[in-house]
């Protein structure tokens, strides 16, 4: 079995040698960076399963990071940080941070928290999405249709996904919005129509007398089945 891959993001050298230490003694594979500036670069590249995430770094700060991140990947994120305050806290789980812990802290419960953390996405990665003739495998990035692939953007990915998950549920234009894009202002509901042609177009080629994602007059989008 593969081991898991942490990437801590810390600049205080003693620090994040213990860290690392801790996390290779609990079975990961760990990267290390002491900046924020190549932090996003590095996970747009690398497959990463967890990031432990200082707040004050040089180069780029850790909110700036995370708010990036979410951009693109929904990685688990652990931030780790000196400042107590409230706002701090409520502002780094807001931008997406998964959770948060302060300074100074025991390593043995950073580690805690990693495996806690992980047993909350883990299931969602590995478990296949069988609905009717769908079947999604969130790990692989892979989704068929009657036994034909699907070829999808991430977008479209995400999108078919959330509906395939709550069957006969209405969604709203704003609803899906907030679900794929949680962190950006310049999405409009024109966007998620435009995915939701692109994903009957592609379904139609496999089956044109079926319509799976139907449309609710005045409202959104839903999977018929």
């Amino acid at each position: 079995m593969n081991k898991l891959h942490l990437l801590i993001v810390e600049d205080e050298a003693n620090i994040a040698e213990v860290l690392i230490a801790y996390a290779r003694a609990a079975g990961y594979n760990v990267t290390h960076l002491e900046r924020g500036d190549g932090v996003v670069a590095f996970l747009q590249h690398n497959q990463v399963d967890l990031v432990l995430l200082d707040l004050m770094l040089p180069g780029e700060d850790g909110l700036s990071i995370c708010r990036q991140v979410r951009q693109f990947s929904d990685i688990p994120m652990i931030m780790i940080t000196a400042k107590k305050d409230e706002i701090d806290r409520l502002l780094g789980l807001e931008l997406g941070a998964d959770d948060y812990i302060c300074k100074p802290f025991s390593p043995r419960e950073v580690m805690a928290r990693v495996k806690a953390v992980l047993r909350r996405f883990s299931p969602k990665q590995q478990d296949e999405l069988k609905v009717g003739d769908f079947i999604i495998s969130p790990a692989q990035f892979t989704a068929s249709y009657r036994a034909q692939p699907l070829e999808l953007t991430p977008s479209e990915f995400k999108l078919l996904t959330l509906l395939l998950s709550h069957p006969q549920q209405v969604f709203s234009r704003a609803q899906l919005i907030e679900q794929l894009y949680p962190n950006s202002d310049d999405i409009v509901d024109r966007n998620i129509d435009t995915h939701v042609k692109n994903i009957r177009k592609k379904l139609s080629t496999i089956a044109p007398d079926q319509t799976p994602i139907t449309s609710v007059y005045g409202v959104g989008y839903k999977f018929a089945g």
